[in-house]
């Protein structure tokens, strides 16, 4: 189960836990993941997707999952996301 963003790509990050001696040991930045479900009105149902709470509030702002997907490059998308894309232009066609 991968720890990635479906809308943004945000993956963990790594750094440094520092102490207050200024130990460091290496730490995981997560992504703040959500399971989240959109409803998309072309296909007439709901997607289900693992996006951080920064990428609802994108999808929101762009007046939902059908306006920012047609919206974005689809380099910018992943593989899931790309076929959401295909679905939603074949349909809307």
């Amino acid at each position: 189960m991968s720890k990635r963003c479906n809308i943004t790509n945000v993956k963990p990050m790594v750094g440094n836990n520092v102490s207050h001696a200024v130990n460091k040991t290496k730490r995981k930045f997560l992504p703040n993941l959500q399971n989240t479900s959109f409803f998309s009105e072309i296909l007439g149902k709901k997607i289900r997707l693992k996006v951080t709470s920064k990428g609802i509030k994108t999808v929101e702002k762009n007046g939902g999952i059908d306006n920012y997907l047609l919206g974005l490059k689809n380099s910018k998308l992943n593989d899931e996301t790309k076929k959401l894309k295909k679905a939603i232009t074949n349909k809307k066609s």
